[in-house]
């Protein structure tokens, strides 16, 4: 016969069942733990910063940047995406991504100009966190077209930290930057330029449809992917110039193909109402 009585061991003191936690797959776990990773380089890039090794702080949040790119791979590689990891992954990407590169810049040339170059800091923030809320509501919108997923909507918050940094960039590389109160002005007003791409609407290039290898190009694909490794190891600063450059580069075309593809949209759409209005009577 079947004892149907609560051990001792299984009440609280209370009388009350104890409650037990359900053992979560590693594959949750994995990409929440990268995430968590990114987190560290974000907080010790501010550190770095803090303690005048500048080169070492933005090579951080890089790096910090690679990692936000794999732990939504790795979510949907392993089937281990969920709430919490994107709602700890918006969190990530605002400490790495608005509040490390927004101290970086400050500490390293923004206070010498304290009240202007502190402003140009905050808007840079807020623009990440706005730039990252209208993701996280846009994300859910199931009426968008398809060719929309080309797109990002503003400027990335990852994309945005990087580019913001390109004059850190300049001055650790092999071209210099002269150093004076004029260049800080400039620096200013290219920060508050890149926080207003973010907070905008622009569109940008999200990189999504760039699909798989074809068998054909792979090793090419892979010889080429380890020179820019190795260039990235030995010119570390030129080709983070190259690469913001480049990104930057590419807002027109990007404005231009997205004009482009919601014209044919808009009207595809006007030719399928006419064609279900009724025919007038004459």
């Amino acid at each position: 016969m079947q004892d149907h009585r609560t051990s001792h061991d299984e009440m609280g003191g209370n009388g009350r069942r104890k409650r037990r936690f359900s053992r979560i797959p590693m594959r949750f776990v994995i990409p929440n733990l990268v995430t968590l990773l990114a987190i560290c380089l974000g907080l010790t890039s501010i550190r770095l910063a803090a303690e005048g090794k500048f080169e070492m702080a933005a090579i951080f949040i890089v790096l910090a940047a690679v990692l936000d790119g794999l732990d939504g791979r790795l979510a949907r590689a392993l089937d281990g995406a969920s709430r919490f990891g994107a709602e700890l992954d918006s969190l990530a990407d605002f400490v790495d991504f608005g509040v490390a590169p927004a101290f970086l810049l400050y500490f390293w040339s923004l206070h010498k100009i304290p009240s202007f170059g502190w402003f140009a800091a905050l808007v840079f923030a807020i623009a990440a966190a706005l730039r990252l809320a209208r993701f996280n509501v846009m994300i859910d919108d199931p009426n968008k077209p398809a060719w929309q997923a080309q797109f990002f909507v503003g400027m990335p918050a990852p994309a945005g930290a990087i580019a913001a940094m390109l004059p850190i960039y300049l001055s650790y590389s092999a071209l210099g930057l002269p150093e004076g109160r004029l260049f800080v002005i400039i620096e200013i007003i290219y920060v508050l330029g890149i926080a207003f791409l973010m907070a905008s609407r622009i569109p940008h290039f999200s990189g999504k449809q760039i699909g798989r290898v074809k068998r054909e190009y792979f090793i090419v694909v892979l010889f080429a992917v380890a020179v820019f490794i190795l260039a990235l190891a030995s010119f570390p600063m030129e080709v983070l110039i190259a690469l913001t450059l480049s990104y930057l580069g590419l807002l027109p075309l990007a404005i231009r193909r997205h004009a482009r593809f919601s014209a044919e949209t808009q009207a595809a759409e006007a030719g399928g109402s006419t064609a279900l209005e009724p025919p007038q009577a004459p």
